[in-house]
């Protein structure tokens, strides 16, 4: 039997993590995967699982290829149509990233059907297909599970000008790091997880996690563009790693102080809480050493060491959702 709908549940306080703080970190994932067997790619595949990138591409024709990712996640917030639009927010965003257009969705869903309220459950749904809607594609279908935790997302399908694709590779030394979004949404979802955020705080998370990255598809008409990628659960640091591996083809250092930095104690993102102290855990679980992005042991960058970061225009700090560009400087 469903729950009374009066019953009030914290959704987060059914999942043992929230957002893409949930992910498997890098290391672990590695040494899941290291025994796979490999398999056959079609040269239509452009881009596969070579650098972590936010989706794979496959090319339809001369002037058209196809964009595929899936992202789905645990609660981040309390409020159900909140958490809809912010999972179906980060879903879609992977196909911008890649500087493509979405055209259609398909959701995700495994809900503790005793412990939810049906309209819970379907606020979270209205709240994913109310961002589909903003950026104009539909829910085609989707596949739905009871589990013991809220997981919701969206497997996503988009297109590009096989041309136009920008990939999590191709940075170049001098490249100036763009970014699209303030940084902060780990400290502040650390924080509402503790009780400590305040109201301007979660407004500030939601417009934030909230926002379509559709700059993304004007970045691929960009020459100077030479990356993008979409930073989320592994934080700045993590990204910024995977962006210099990839481009590279070498082994690159990351400072583990680079999980929370810019300026980490005076960003908005801290002033927002009530002065508990607030860290994402994340950064430091998952920008760990990662054979995906063929990344070393995370110590301080040897004296000359080549960064993808040298310039970086932010107002916040730690980790978030949005577009990352690496373009050349002006």
């Amino acid at each position: 039997m469903n729950p009374s709908p009066l019953k009030s549940v914290r959704l987060t306080s059914l999942s043992h993590g929230g957002g893409c703080g949930c992910k498997i970190a890098p290391g672990v994932l590695s040494e899941i995967l290291k025994s796979s067997s490999g398999f056959p790619v079609p040269k239509e595949l452009l881009v596969g699982i070579e650098t972590a990138d936010d989706a794979a591409v496959y090319k339809l024709n001369d002037q058209q290829a196809l964009i595929a990712t899936t992202d789905f996640f645990m609660p981040i917030v309390d409020d159900p149509r909140d958490f809809g639009r912010i999972a179906a927010t980060n879903a879609i965003s992977d196909v911008y990233a890649m500087g493509g257009k979405p055209i259609l969705a398909l959701a995700l869903v495994g809900m503790p059907i005793n412990v939810l309220p049906l309209e819970t459950i379907g606020a979270i749904l209205k709240g994913g297909e109310s961002v589909c809607a903003e950026a104009g594609i539909p829910i085609a279908g989707g596949h739905t599970i009871d589990s013991v935790e809220p997981i919701y997302g969206l497997v996503v399908l988009g297109l590009v000008h096989p041309d136009k694709i920008k990939r999590n590779a191709g940075a170049r030394p001098g490249d100036q790091l763009i970014l699209g979004k303030p940084l902060g949404v780990g400290i502040l979802s650390a924080a509402l997880k503790k009780d400590a955020l305040e109201p301007a705080g979660y407004a500030q998370m939601i417009a934030s996690t909230t926002k379509l990255n559709t700059p993304g598809i004007a970045l691929a008409d960009l020459a100077g563009v030479h990356a993008l990628t979409d930073i989320t659960g592994f934080g700045l640091a993590g990204h910024g790693l995977e962006l210099a591996c990839a481009s590279t083809g070498q082994r690159c250092r990351c400072c583990r102080r680079c999980a929370s930095w810019p300026d980490a104690a005076s960003s908005p993102a801290r002033r927002a809480a009530t002065g508990k102290a607030t860290a994402p855990m994340s950064p430091y679980r998952t920008a760990s050493p990662t054979s995906t992005a063929r990344c070393s042991p995370i110590r301080r960058p040897a004296a000359g060491c080549w960064s993808p970061v040298r310039r970086m225009r932010s107002t916040t700090s730690s980790a978030s959702s949005g577009p990352t560009a690496s373009r050349s400087p002006r």
